[in-house]
Formats: C-alpha cells, sequence, structure tokens
C-alpha cells in the first residue's frame, strides 16, 4: 500500500479551498480510496491513481504528492 495526498494550488470550484484537501491509499491492486478533509466530506474509490488525478487534478491545479 502507498499513502497519498492531495496538494491542491489553486481551488477552481470555490469548494474544497487550497492545501492539503484529501488523503488516499493506493493498494497493491492498483485501487484507489479517496477521503476528503475538508467542509463537505466524503470517501471514494478509483480503479487507478490515473483516473483520480484525471478527475481531481484540474490540469495541474491539484497534485499528488506520495507520503
Amino acid at each position: 500500500m502507498n499513502l497519498f495526498y492531495l496538494q491542491r494550488i489553486e481551488d477552481e470550484s470555490g469548494v474544497s479551498g487550497i492545501g492539503k484537501v484529501a488523503e488516499g491509499v493506493q493498494f497493491t491492486n492498483g485501487k484507489c480510496v479517496l477521503s476528503w478533509l475538508t467542509q463537505y466530506t466524503s470517501i471514494a474509490i478509483y480503479d487507478s491513481i490515473e483516473e483520480l488525478e484525471n478527475i481531481h487534478g484540474h490540469n495541474g491545479k491539484t497534485v499528488i504528492v506520495w507520503e
């Protein structure tokens, strides 16, 4: 398992803010779980880190930081 978090540089939507906005884990099968640290919390499951980045990366405005 690999731990990571999402570091948001610019908040396009004005909902999640900037800085460390979510924590995640990537399992050995490639699937990822993401837990939001923002006012509106939720947990989501993604088939891959690439899928997660395509959805939440906002063209480089949010980056994945591996721990």
